[in-house]
């Protein structure tokens, strides 16, 4: 066989291999995302779970959510990830009944809880930082600064100098700002835990918690779905392979027969054979004549 036949064979092969990898990949479970580079960041590893029957499944089942300590804000933090908080909430500030089973975030202040945000199962990547946000939680109590006093003064000042406008007031009110919670998530393998959760800070007028985690499921990796091959890719592969073995078994032959060749140059042509045996005749051609010649 020529080297052209083997190569078309790699390349049939190949493209074999290639048709089966360009299937659709499924749509990737929740809390879950991949990046430009191909690498997936499956959260659901760090996601607490109530326990099944009050018994644990594994050692490192956890019966509490992921806690944070405030430190110097005054309160701390309990939250989860892409799930809801498997304490059981009660009246939580400004959020209706039936959403307080959402919450994924929340601290607790004279005697009163407050939420920082709604579950969401839709980590994003800004960059090469891996953030999972929540919104929609406790209303934003009005800010205390010197600058947002002066402004509601100035708007006050303002709203008695057009006491007199005889235009109607604009109506509707103006929308509700709610609590919400941004973690960033950083790649540790070398912890010993599932994860570790430490708050950064709050916003000035207390609307915004930015939250750190370190875990090995933020490291990212390969899906399921992106490893597996399916009937095609594996014939390809097989035919890969058993065309490399021939063509390695032909090479090894050739060594032996040619040892002064390399490479390609080992494999037999047919176009080198026939010019080798018009050679040879003609050589023994020449020396049948010589030998006639001495004889007479």
């Amino acid at each position: 066989m020529r080297v052209l036949d083997y190569t078309l064979l790699l390349a049939l092969c190949c493209s074999g291999a290639q048709a089966a990898d360009s299937k659709p990949l499924k749509p990737l479970k929740p809390c879950t995302i991949t990046s430009k580079s191909g690498l997936t960041f499956d959260l659901n590893a760090i996601a607490v779970h109530p326990l099944h029957d009050g018994k644990k499944t594994h050692k490192t089942d956890r019966e509490e959510s992921w806690h944070a300590s405030g430190y110097d804000y005054g309160s701390n933090f309990t939250l989860n990830f892409c799930v809801p908080v498997i304490e059981e909430l009660e009246k939580v500030v400004g959020v209706d009944e039936n959403l307080w089973r959402n919450v994924s975030a929340f601290y607790t202040k004279g005697g009163k809880t407050y939420s920082i945000g709604q579950t969401s199962t839709a980590p994003v990547l800004r960059g090469r930082k891996l953030v999972l946000n929540y919104t929609g939680g406790s209303p934003c109590e009005p800010s205390t600064t010197k600058r947002s006093i002066d402004l509601l003064a100035a708007a006050k000042n303002k709203d008695n100098d057009e006491d007199d406008d005889p235009r109607p007031p604009k109506s509707g009110s103006k929308p509700v700002r709610r609590k919400s919670t941004i973690i960033s998530l950083l790649c540790d393998r070398e912890i010993t835990v599932k994860a570790t959760v430490a708050f950064v800070g709050a916003s000035e007028d207390e609307c915004t918690y930015f939250f750190e985690s370190r875990s090995s499921a933020a490291c990212g990796g390969v899906s399921e779905e992106q490893q597996a091959v399916g009937p095609a890719g594996v014939f390809g592969i097989i035919a890969l392979i058993a065309a490399a073995d021939m063509l390695i078994i032909l090479t090894s032959s050739c060594t032996r027969l040619l040892p002064a060749r390399k490479g390609y140059n080992q494999l037999p042509t047919h176009t080198a054979r026939g010019r080798g045996a018009t050679r040879a005749e003609d050589e023994n051609r020449l020396i049948d004549q010589l030998d006639e010649e001495w004889d007479d």
